[in-house]
């Protein structure tokens, strides 16, 4: 469900295996849940049940995953399997069988992919952009991320303030995790979660950015 998920795939594959399932992922990691269900669907499969897996923290609501299988189900051409989705989250390895047992049928009522309040670009201040990419990942930028993230909430910085955004690899892999921060245009190395709850309270509550870990630009 999560960013944080795709940095645990070995483990996920690993729990999928154990049911003779497949994995894919909602954000960040391939294949798509829209690509394994077309693989699926063009394999014969005539019921397939999907069960939500968020090991991470600050992982969408678990009805993004209906949401987004029912955006498939009526785009799919031709015959279309039974796309059944367990009611409950698995937070841990041990829950996926009890949460096999109960399960209910996407209908192609649910909520599209679009609402009026997605049509403009926010009016958010500042754009704080996280690296995710594999040296970020490795060096613990998931633990900067929600450091980000809740030291914003606990700032009462709200979508008019900031866009907190997951990256793909943004280069200076030696400075890991890095952080960068627009249109100020301010690049920070090193960002640990301590330093992610200072940049937080100095540079995006304050406007004064953090010069221990400001990187030369």
């Amino acid at each position: 469900m999560s960013v944080t998920d795709v940095d645990r795939r070995g483990e996920l594959l690993a729990l999928a295996r154990t049911h003779d399932a497949s994995l894919a992922f909602l954000q960040m990691g391939d294949p798509s849940l829209a690509a394994d269900l077309t693989r699926l669907a063009d394999l014969g499969e005539k019921t397939i049940t999907l069960v939500g897996v968020s090991l991470g923290p600050l992982a969408p609501g678990h009805s993004w995953l209906r949401r987004i299988a029912a955006h498939w189900w009526r785009e799919r051409g031709g015959t279309r399997p039974e796309i059944r989705v367990a009611t409950g989250l698995v937070t841990a390895p041990d829950e996926l069988a009890e949460a096999l047992a109960e399960t209910r049928p996407l209908t192609g009522t649910e909520p599209g992919l679009t609402s009026p309040a997605w049509e403009q670009v926010s009016n958010h201040v500042r754009q704080v952009l996280i690296c995710r990419g594999p040296r970020c990942t490795a060096k613990g930028s998931d633990e900067t991320a929600k450091a980000v993230i809740l030291g914003a909430m606990e700032a009462g910085l709200g979508d008019d303030d900031l866009l907190i955004t997951h990256t793909g690899c943004q280069f200076p892999c030696n400075q890991a995790p890095v952080v960068n921060v627009q249109p100020d245009d301010v690049w920070y190395g090193h960002v640990d979660a301590a330093a992610a709850q200072a940049i937080v309270r100095d540079h995006l509550a304050d406007g004064h950015p953090l010069e221990t870990h400001r990187l030369p630009r």
